[in-house]
Protein backbone atom coordinates (compact mmCIF):
# COMPACT_ATOMS: atom_id res chain seq x y z
CA UNK A 1 0.00 0.00 0.00
CA UNK A 2 1.06 3.20 -0.74
CA UNK A 3 0.51 6.16 1.57
CA UNK A 4 0.04 9.32 0.24
CA UNK A 5 0.24 12.57 2.18
CA UNK A 6 -1.38 15.57 0.11
CA UNK A 7 -0.01 19.15 0.93
CA UNK A 8 -2.80 21.93 0.87
CA UNK A 9 -6.30 22.24 0.92
CA UNK A 10 -8.17 23.37 -2.15
CA UNK A 11 -10.80 21.45 -3.99
CA UNK A 12 -8.06 19.78 -6.37
CA UNK A 13 -7.17 17.95 -3.32
CA UNK A 14 -10.20 16.97 -2.44
CA UNK A 15 -10.51 15.85 -6.08
CA UNK A 16 -7.37 14.06 -6.08
CA UNK A 17 -8.43 12.26 -2.60
CA UNK A 18 -11.28 11.00 -4.37
CA UNK A 19 -9.47 9.82 -7.14
CA UNK A 20 -7.09 7.98 -4.33
CA UNK A 21 -10.59 6.21 -3.27
CA UNK A 22 -11.10 4.40 -6.74
CA UNK A 23 -7.54 2.55 -6.89
CA UNK A 24 -5.90 -0.61 -5.33
CA UNK A 25 -2.54 0.19 -3.67
CA UNK A 26 -2.89 3.70 -2.80
CA UNK A 27 -4.46 5.46 0.23
CA UNK A 28 -4.66 9.26 1.82
CA UNK A 29 -2.63 9.11 5.20
CA UNK A 30 -2.04 12.52 5.86
CA UNK A 31 -2.72 16.38 5.26
CA UNK A 32 -0.65 18.76 5.87
CA UNK A 33 -1.19 22.56 6.29
CA UNK A 34 0.64 25.60 7.60
CA UNK A 35 -3.12 25.74 9.77
CA UNK A 36 -3.31 22.40 12.34
CA UNK A 37 -6.41 22.89 12.15
CA UNK A 38 -7.36 23.24 8.73
CA UNK A 39 -5.62 20.33 8.49
CA UNK A 40 -7.91 18.43 10.44
CA UNK A 41 -11.04 19.66 9.03
CA UNK A 42 -10.04 18.57 5.40
CA UNK A 43 -8.64 15.47 6.47
CA UNK A 44 -11.68 14.68 8.38
CA UNK A 45 -13.53 15.44 5.20
CA UNK A 46 -11.80 13.38 3.12
CA UNK A 47 -11.54 10.25 5.77
CA UNK A 48 -7.82 10.68 6.26
CA UNK A 49 -6.31 9.57 9.30
CA UNK A 50 -4.05 11.74 9.95
CA UNK A 51 -2.18 15.63 9.70
CA UNK A 52 0.77 17.33 9.76
CA UNK A 53 1.75 21.18 10.45
CA UNK A 54 4.06 22.19 7.62
CA UNK A 55 5.69 19.82 5.26
CA UNK A 56 8.79 19.04 7.13
CA UNK A 57 6.36 17.34 9.37
CA UNK A 58 4.82 15.52 6.54
CA UNK A 59 8.31 14.30 5.28
CA UNK A 60 9.39 13.04 8.42
CA UNK A 61 5.86 11.13 9.07
CA UNK A 62 6.51 7.39 9.12
CA UNK A 63 2.84 6.13 7.14
CA UNK A 64 3.68 8.40 3.96
CA UNK A 65 5.28 7.06 1.41
CA UNK A 66 4.91 9.73 -1.33
CA UNK A 67 3.18 13.55 -1.68
CA UNK A 68 0.74 15.49 -3.44
CA UNK A 69 1.72 19.07 -3.59
CA UNK A 70 -1.11 21.23 -4.43
CA UNK A 71 0.25 24.52 -2.53
CA UNK A 72 0.33 28.02 -4.90
CA UNK A 73 2.78 27.62 -7.83
CA UNK A 74 5.66 29.65 -6.50
CA UNK A 75 6.08 27.14 -3.39
CA UNK A 76 6.69 24.17 -6.10
CA UNK A 77 10.27 24.27 -6.89
CA UNK A 78 11.42 24.38 -3.07
CA UNK A 79 8.68 21.78 -1.57
CA UNK A 80 9.55 19.37 -4.53
CA UNK A 81 12.93 19.54 -3.65
CA UNK A 82 12.84 18.91 -0.06
CA UNK A 83 10.56 16.28 -0.77
CA UNK A 84 13.11 14.55 -2.99
CA UNK A 85 15.91 15.28 -0.28
CA UNK A 86 14.10 13.47 1.78
CA UNK A 87 13.60 10.39 -0.77
CA UNK A 88 9.84 10.42 -1.22
CA UNK A 89 8.08 10.36 -4.53
CA UNK A 90 6.65 13.25 -5.74
CA UNK A 91 3.47 14.17 -7.99
CA UNK A 92 2.74 17.94 -7.66
CA UNK A 93 0.18 19.98 -9.38
CA UNK A 94 0.25 21.52 -12.77
CA UNK A 95 2.38 23.91 -13.63
CA UNK A 96 4.89 21.42 -11.81
CA UNK A 97 7.73 24.14 -11.28
CA UNK A 98 7.40 28.41 -12.45
CA UNK A 99 10.15 27.80 -15.18
CA UNK A 100 11.43 24.99 -17.67
CA UNK A 101 14.89 25.48 -16.05
CA UNK A 102 13.95 24.81 -12.48
CA UNK A 103 12.10 21.75 -13.90
CA UNK A 104 15.24 20.39 -15.54
CA UNK A 105 17.25 21.09 -12.52
CA UNK A 106 14.06 19.13 -10.27
CA UNK A 107 14.68 16.41 -12.64
CA UNK A 108 18.04 16.05 -12.29
CA UNK A 109 18.16 16.10 -8.66
CA UNK A 110 15.25 13.36 -8.48
CA UNK A 111 16.78 11.05 -10.88
CA UNK A 112 20.47 11.40 -8.64
CA UNK A 113 18.22 10.73 -5.87
CA UNK A 114 16.37 7.70 -7.25
CA UNK A 115 12.93 9.13 -6.49
CA UNK A 116 9.90 9.57 -8.72
CA UNK A 117 8.88 12.55 -9.75
CA UNK A 118 5.73 13.75 -11.89
CA UNK A 119 3.55 16.34 -12.70
CA UNK A 120 0.08 16.06 -11.86
CA UNK A 121 -1.09 16.79 -15.75
CA UNK A 122 -4.41 14.70 -15.97
CA UNK A 123 -4.57 15.17 -19.69
CA UNK A 124 -1.39 12.94 -20.47
CA UNK A 125 -3.03 10.29 -18.42
CA UNK A 126 -6.62 10.15 -19.43
CA UNK A 127 -8.18 8.24 -21.70
CA UNK A 128 -9.74 10.76 -23.96
CA UNK A 129 -6.41 11.86 -24.86
CA UNK A 130 -5.60 8.00 -26.32
CA UNK A 131 -8.73 8.35 -28.33
CA UNK A 132 -8.01 11.54 -29.56
CA UNK A 133 -4.56 10.26 -30.86
CA UNK A 134 -6.36 7.15 -32.14
CA UNK A 135 -9.01 9.10 -34.29
CA UNK A 136 -6.00 10.70 -36.33
CA UNK A 137 -5.01 8.63 -38.64
CA UNK A 138 -8.85 8.77 -40.15
CA UNK A 139 -8.35 13.14 -40.89
CA UNK A 140 -5.48 12.59 -43.64
CA UNK A 141 -3.03 15.14 -43.40
CA UNK A 142 -2.93 17.24 -40.22
CA UNK A 143 -3.27 21.12 -41.17
CA UNK A 144 -4.63 22.82 -38.08
CA UNK A 145 -5.10 22.35 -34.68
CA UNK A 146 -7.39 24.31 -32.24
CA UNK A 147 -6.85 23.22 -28.75
CA UNK A 148 -8.99 25.63 -26.07
CA UNK A 149 -9.75 25.86 -22.71
CA UNK A 150 -11.69 28.80 -21.53
CA UNK A 151 -13.68 28.67 -18.27
CA UNK A 152 -14.21 31.80 -16.08
CA UNK A 153 -13.44 31.52 -12.26
CA UNK A 154 -15.17 32.51 -9.48
CA UNK A 155 -12.25 33.84 -7.82
CA UNK A 156 -12.45 36.50 -10.73
CA UNK A 157 -15.16 38.35 -8.64
CA UNK A 158 -12.53 39.03 -5.82
CA UNK A 159 -9.91 40.37 -8.58
CA UNK A 160 -12.84 42.81 -9.80
CA UNK A 161 -13.51 43.99 -6.49
CA UNK A 162 -10.11 45.10 -5.88
CA UNK A 163 -9.20 41.89 -3.76
CA UNK A 164 -5.77 39.63 -4.33
CA UNK A 165 -6.25 36.28 -4.63
CA UNK A 166 -3.61 33.38 -5.02
CA UNK A 167 -4.17 31.60 -8.73
CA UNK A 168 -4.18 35.95 -9.85
CA UNK A 169 -1.41 36.75 -7.74
CA UNK A 170 2.00 36.75 -9.73
CA UNK A 171 3.96 36.75 -6.64
CA UNK A 172 2.35 33.27 -6.06
CA UNK A 173 3.16 32.00 -9.93
CA UNK A 174 -0.79 32.77 -10.62
CA UNK A 175 -1.54 32.95 -14.26
CA UNK A 176 -4.31 31.60 -16.20
CA UNK A 177 -1.64 30.48 -18.76
CA UNK A 178 -0.06 28.48 -15.87
CA UNK A 179 -3.72 27.50 -14.63
CA UNK A 180 -5.36 26.82 -17.45
CA UNK A 181 -3.17 27.52 -20.43
CA UNK A 182 -0.61 24.11 -19.71
CA UNK A 183 -3.26 22.04 -20.65
CA UNK A 184 -3.91 22.75 -24.32
CA UNK A 185 -0.25 23.28 -24.57
CA UNK A 186 0.20 19.97 -22.95
CA UNK A 187 -2.15 17.97 -24.91
CA UNK A 188 -0.81 19.59 -27.96
CA UNK A 189 3.24 18.45 -27.04
CA UNK A 190 1.70 14.82 -26.11
CA UNK A 191 0.56 14.80 -29.56
CA UNK A 192 2.13 16.78 -31.99
CA UNK A 193 5.90 17.38 -29.87
CA UNK A 194 6.77 20.20 -29.46
CA UNK A 195 6.55 23.30 -32.23
CA UNK A 196 9.54 25.14 -34.46
CA UNK A 197 8.07 28.19 -33.15
CA UNK A 198 5.36 30.06 -31.04
CA UNK A 199 3.96 33.49 -30.49
CA UNK A 200 1.62 34.80 -28.44
CA UNK A 201 -0.70 37.51 -26.77
CA UNK A 202 -1.41 38.14 -23.18
CA UNK A 203 -4.47 39.99 -21.71
CA UNK A 204 -3.64 41.31 -18.20
CA UNK A 205 -5.95 42.14 -15.56
CA UNK A 206 -5.87 44.23 -12.17
CA UNK A 207 -4.21 41.39 -10.34
CA UNK A 208 -0.95 41.89 -12.57
CA UNK A 209 -1.51 38.67 -14.33
CA UNK A 210 -2.83 37.28 -17.82
CA UNK A 211 -6.66 36.59 -17.19
CA UNK A 212 -6.61 35.39 -20.68
CA UNK A 213 -4.40 34.57 -23.82
CA UNK A 214 -3.74 32.69 -27.40
CA UNK A 215 -1.23 31.50 -29.50
CA UNK A 216 0.12 30.24 -32.44
CA UNK A 217 2.34 27.46 -32.89
CA UNK A 218 4.45 26.46 -36.08
CA UNK A 219 4.86 22.71 -37.54
CA UNK A 220 5.85 21.14 -40.35
CA UNK A 221 2.72 21.51 -42.50
CA UNK A 222 0.60 22.59 -39.82
CA UNK A 223 -0.43 25.59 -37.79
CA UNK A 224 -1.88 25.23 -34.05
CA UNK A 225 -3.79 27.96 -32.11
CA UNK A 226 -4.37 27.59 -28.70
CA UNK A 227 -6.71 29.74 -26.26
CA UNK A 228 -7.11 29.79 -22.48
CA UNK A 229 -9.34 32.04 -20.36
CA UNK A 230 -9.98 32.37 -16.43
CA UNK A 231 -12.22 35.44 -17.56
CA UNK A 232 -14.84 34.27 -19.65
CA UNK A 233 -16.21 31.11 -20.72
CA UNK A 234 -17.30 29.46 -24.37
CA UNK A 235 -18.88 27.08 -25.31
CA UNK A 236 -16.48 26.15 -28.60
CA UNK A 237 -15.07 22.67 -28.46
CA UNK A 238 -11.21 22.43 -29.95
CA UNK A 239 -11.08 20.63 -33.17
CA UNK A 240 -8.17 19.36 -35.32
CA UNK A 241 -8.83 20.06 -38.89
CA UNK A 242 -6.93 17.31 -41.71
CA UNK A 243 -7.04 17.49 -45.51
CA UNK A 244 -10.06 14.01 -44.89
CA UNK A 245 -12.20 15.21 -42.11
CA UNK A 246 -12.45 17.17 -38.85
CA UNK A 247 -12.51 16.20 -35.06
CA UNK A 248 -14.27 18.03 -32.76
CA UNK A 249 -13.41 17.45 -29.15
CA UNK A 250 -15.68 18.41 -26.21
CA UNK A 251 -12.68 19.06 -23.30
CA UNK A 252 -9.01 19.29 -24.38
CA UNK A 253 -8.63 19.04 -20.25
CA UNK A 254 -10.29 15.01 -20.16
CA UNK A 255 -12.22 14.45 -23.85
CA UNK A 256 -15.47 12.85 -23.57
CA UNK A 257 -17.04 13.46 -26.57
CA UNK A 258 -15.56 13.51 -30.12
CA UNK A 259 -16.86 13.41 -33.41
CA UNK A 260 -15.35 12.69 -36.53
CA UNK A 261 -16.71 14.68 -39.50
CA UNK A 262 -15.53 13.00 -42.55
CA UNK A 263 -15.20 15.01 -46.30
CA UNK A 264 -17.06 11.19 -47.35
CA UNK A 265 -19.11 9.53 -45.42
CA UNK A 266 -20.73 9.48 -41.94
CA UNK A 267 -20.13 12.05 -39.21
CA UNK A 268 -19.10 9.44 -35.99
CA UNK A 269 -19.62 10.68 -32.28
CA UNK A 270 -17.07 8.40 -30.29
CA UNK A 271 -18.60 8.68 -26.62
CA UNK A 272 -15.02 8.34 -24.71
CA UNK A 273 -15.41 5.91 -21.52
CA UNK A 274 -13.18 6.81 -18.76
CA UNK A 275 -13.16 7.38 -14.77
CA UNK A 276 -16.06 10.05 -13.70
CA UNK A 277 -12.78 11.51 -12.23
CA UNK A 278 -10.44 12.93 -14.27
CA UNK A 279 -7.16 12.72 -11.73
CA UNK A 280 -7.44 8.88 -11.51
CA UNK A 281 -5.09 8.83 -14.16
CA UNK A 282 -2.47 10.41 -12.37
CA UNK A 283 -2.62 9.10 -10.01
CA UNK A 284 -2.18 5.33 -11.38
CA UNK A 285 0.84 6.64 -12.91
CA UNK A 286 2.18 7.98 -9.80
CA UNK A 287 1.35 4.22 -8.09
CA UNK A 288 2.80 2.25 -11.11
CA UNK A 289 6.12 4.40 -11.36
CA UNK A 290 7.00 4.09 -7.72
CA UNK A 291 6.39 -0.13 -8.73
CA UNK A 292 9.02 0.87 -11.13
CA UNK A 293 7.71 2.08 -14.19
CA UNK A 294 10.13 4.72 -16.41
CA UNK A 295 9.01 8.12 -15.87
CA UNK A 296 11.70 10.10 -18.47
CA UNK A 297 9.04 10.61 -20.90
CA UNK A 298 6.82 12.41 -18.75
CA UNK A 299 9.33 14.28 -17.39
CA UNK A 300 10.30 15.76 -20.95
CA UNK A 301 6.96 16.28 -21.93
CA UNK A 302 6.73 18.43 -19.04
CA UNK A 303 10.05 20.06 -19.73
CA UNK A 304 8.72 21.16 -23.30
CA UNK A 305 5.68 22.46 -22.46
CA UNK A 306 6.93 24.25 -19.61
CA UNK A 307 9.30 25.97 -22.10
CA UNK A 308 6.42 27.26 -24.50
CA UNK A 309 4.83 28.74 -21.41
CA UNK A 310 8.55 30.49 -20.74
CA UNK A 311 7.79 32.05 -24.51
CA UNK A 312 4.91 32.86 -23.75
CA UNK A 313 5.57 34.34 -20.21
CA UNK A 314 8.40 36.87 -22.00
CA UNK A 315 5.26 38.19 -24.18
CA UNK A 316 4.01 41.76 -22.16
CA UNK A 317 0.56 41.75 -21.45
CA UNK A 318 -1.69 43.86 -23.36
Amino acid sequence: MIRIGIVGTSSISERLAEAVGELEGVEVSRVASRDGRRARAFADAIGAPGIAVGLDELLAASDVDAVYLASPNALHGDQVRAAVDAGIPVLVEKPAVLTAGEWDAAVSHARARGVVLLEAMRTAYDPGLAAVRAALPRLGEIRRVSFRYEKRSARYDHVLAGEQTNIFDPALGGSALRDLGVYPLHALVRLFGAPRAIRGVRVGIASGTDGLGSAIAAYDGFVADVAWSKITDTGLPSEIQGEQGSLSIDAIDAPRRLTVSPREGQVEVIEVDAPANPMVGEVERLRDSIAGGDVSTDQELTGVTLRLVDELLRVPLS
